[in-house]
């Protein structure tokens, strides 16, 4: 090569190269000296602190998603003490998730599912309770818990869990004294398994086919994560399931009544959960009317039965055990067994308007 091509390659590179030193030092001064790259490591060791992840971007009291984390919500939300909930996603550069019509979405290795609690002050601020993540590495799910400090600065990995006071206001506006409890590694498996692997439970078609506001406007969230080519295998809109929102009472009362129990039921009541062997399936892909507890007797509940001989007891709320133990605060009797410390008394009610509404007679044959 003459010498006078290789001077100007050579000048070419140095320029290149310093264009990018300059690219990365300004990325680096505008970070405060470090990268804000989301991700993490899915073989390395779960780092102590959540903005470690990079997954919360500027003043945690915002929640605001990174660039590279999305936000997204679901149709019926899990009761949870009345928390306040911010979710968000996060799949690695270049990667998409895969559509299932049934079950959770299928992630790729080094995803994150990041669910945080708060509750609101009476001035208007956040009372960060704790993030849950959901990371998705080689060897399946792994999920960890964060309990954020009293100044709302940072959260700390809290593997044994831990219970802090708070004060939620009620869907009243009355504020009322909780003992939160934040569950530790192993009590996260109790709910999320599905035949024996861990699993997502709100991530799934059904309950997240409804609209999201982002900055373009309100679209619908599945389109949208088509649109920004985080999902894959997208049918049209009407093959797609959709949950009703159990808080509004303009749908169906059975379909409110269905979506309330799936998704604080379900997860475990299901074929393939925890609380399989009760045989009752409170899930809405369930027809069969005794899975679903009408007229069905309780095959091991002990004390939870109440003495009450059905799960569920057509016209007769007072008379089925599933509203028993949705009303106990004992921890051996209650439905749910982990997540509540309150008593969901709008999702009380809701479930008794529709037993109260079933026709028929568990004493025909």
């Amino acid at each position: 090569m003459p010498a006078r091509w290789t001077r100007l390659l050579r000048n070419l590179l140095s320029a290149l190269g310093c264009f990018a030193v300059a690219v990365l030092f300004s990325w680096q001064c505008a970070a405060g000296g470090k990268s804000q790259r989301p991700g993490y490591d899915p073989a390395g060791p779960a780092p102590r602190f959540l903005s470690e992840y990079g997954f919360i971007e500027g003043d945690p009291q915002a929640l605001a998603a990174a660039s590279g984390v999305y936000p997204y919500d679901l149709i019926s939300p899990l009761f949870s003490d009345y928390a306040e909930k911010t979710r968000f996603v996060y799949l690695p550069p270049g990667t998409q998730v895969a559509y299932h019509p049934q079950e959770a979405f299928e992630f790729p290795v080094g995803s994150a599912l990041v669910k945080t609690f708060w509750y609101p002050r009476a001035d208007g601020s956040k009372h960060l309770v704790e993030t849950r993540l959901l990371l998705r590495r080689e060897e399946g799910w792994e999920a960890l818990p964060y309990r954020w400090k009293a100044d709302g600065s940072d959260a700390e990995l809290a593997l044994a869990g831990g219970r802090l006071r708070v004060q939620p206001f009620l869907a009243t506006g009355d504020a009322t004294s909780l003992d939160y409890v934040i569950p530790n590694k192993n009590q996260c498996k109790g709910c999320h398994s599905v035949s024996g692997s861990f699993s997502p439970i709100g991530p799934k078609a059904r309950n997240l086919n409804r609209l999201m506001n982002y900055s373009q406007g309100p679209v619908n969230q599945l389109d949208y994560w088509e649109e920004e080519g985080l999902l894959s295998g997208l049918p049209e809109p009407a093959q797609r399931p959709a949950l009703a929102d159990y808080r509004e009472s303009n749908h169906p009362l059975a379909d409110r009544a269905m979506a309330y129990l799936e998704i604080n039921c379900g997860h475990c009541h299901r074929p393939e959960g925890p609380a399989n062997t009760s045989g009752l399936h409170l899930t809405t892909l369930e027809k069969d009317p005794a899975h679903l507890g009408f007229c069905k007797s309780p095959v091991a509940a002990g004390k939870g039965s109440g003495g009450l001989r059905y799960d569920i007891h057509p016209g007769q709320p007072d008379s089925s055990i599933l509203v028993y133990r949705m009303e106990q605060q004992d921890p051996g009797v209650r439905m749910p067994e982990l997540g509540r410390q309150l008593l969901h008394q709008e999702g009380v009610d809701l479930i008794r308007q529709w037993i109260a509404s079933l026709p028929g007679d568990c004493s025909l044959p």
